[in-house]
């Protein structure tokens, strides 16, 4: 399995250009881009649905497991991979979510249920 580099997660974890483009259901054409808040815990990029598993961009992530991003000024060509809810994981994630978004009125609705159980890892293909 394909890791992100170090310098790579270092420039992802303060960006804030993030854009998700997973596969539409014929599994060749992107979807339209959708900016969404990114965060970096320990080696690894997530992502989460501000509508929660109601999100289209969500559905066709988890359904087609591979797409695009565009993040850092560059594009990626990525994998898709449900975060099954596990306590300690879900904290590390809503702890990245404060520190890097902590001067947004919109973080602590991210920290929500709806958001939490709509987490997506983003692994490079």
């Amino acid at each position: 399995m394909k890791k992100w580099t170090t310098e790579r997660l270092q420039a992802f974890a303060t960006a804030d250009d993030l854009r998700i483009s997973p596969f539409y259901s014929d599994g060749q054409t992107y979807g339209t881009p959708t900016w969404i808040w990114s965060v970096v815990v320990g080696e690894h990029l997530y992502v989460r649905a501000w509508n929660g598993q109601r999100s289209s961009w969500y559905h066709s992530a988890i359904d087609q497991r591979a797409g695009r991003i565009y993040l850092t000024g560059r594009t990626f060509q990525v994998g898709f991979r449900p975060v099954i809810s596990e306590a300690e994981l879900t904290t590390r994630i809503d702890n990245a979510y404060r520190q890097k978004y902590q001067d947004s009125a919109y973080v602590q609705p991210m920290l929500q249920a709806g958001p939490q159980s709509a987490t997506v890892e983003i692994l490079p293909a």
